[in-house]
C-alpha cells in the first residue's frame, strides 16, 4: 500500500499581484518541478502553523497564512499526496532558497507556463480563474 503524504504549500503573492514559485532541487522528490512552497504537516500541528514553520525553515522569512485555496490529493507512483493550499503574505524578511534550485516571482497569467508537479496543478488553474 502506498504512503499517504499530507502537505501544505504557500500561495504567497506580492504587491504586483505576482507569486512565489520554487523549483525543487535534484536533490529532493519531484526534482525540477515547480511548487507553492511548504512541506510536511508534523504531528499535532495545524496546516497553517506547519506552512508557516516550513516557509521559515525553507526560505529564511515570515508569512501570515491566509485563505484556503485548494485541497487536492494526487497519487504519484510511489506516494500519494494530500496538498492543502492557502493564500498568504509576507510579513518579514524575502524569500531566500535554502533548499530548492530556484525561485521567481511569477504573474498569474504567466503560472501554466511553469512545469508544475502535478498536485500543484488544481491550484495553478483556480488561480487564473480568479479575479485580481
Amino acid at each position: 500500500m502506498k504512503k499517504t503524504v499530507h502537505v501544505v504549500g504557500a500561495i504567497i503573492e506580492n504587491e504586483n499581484n505576482e507569486i512565489f514559485c520554487a523549483l525543487r532541487s535534484p536533490e529532493m522528490t519531484l526534482a525540477n518541478y515547480w511548487e507553492f512552497p511548504g512541506g510536511k504537516i508534523e504531528a499535532g500541528e495545524k496546516p497553517e502553523q506547519a506552512l508557516a514553520r516550513e516557509i521559515q525553515e525553507e526560505f529564511a522569512c515570515t508569512i501570515q497564512v491566509g485563505a484556503k485555496v485548494e485541497d487536492t490529493t494526487y497519487e504519484y507512483e510511489n506516494v500519494i499526496v494530500r496538498l492543502e493550499t492557502y493564500k498568504a503574505k509576507l510579513v518579514d524578511g524575502k524569500p531566500i532558497a535554502l533548499e530548492h534550485s530556484a525561485t521567481k516571482w511569477v504573474s498569474r497569467t504567466k503560472l501554466t507556463q511553469l512545469n508544475f508537479a502535478p498536485a500543484d496543478i488544481p491550484a495553478v488553474e483556480k488561480l487564473m480563474k480568479e479575479d485580481i
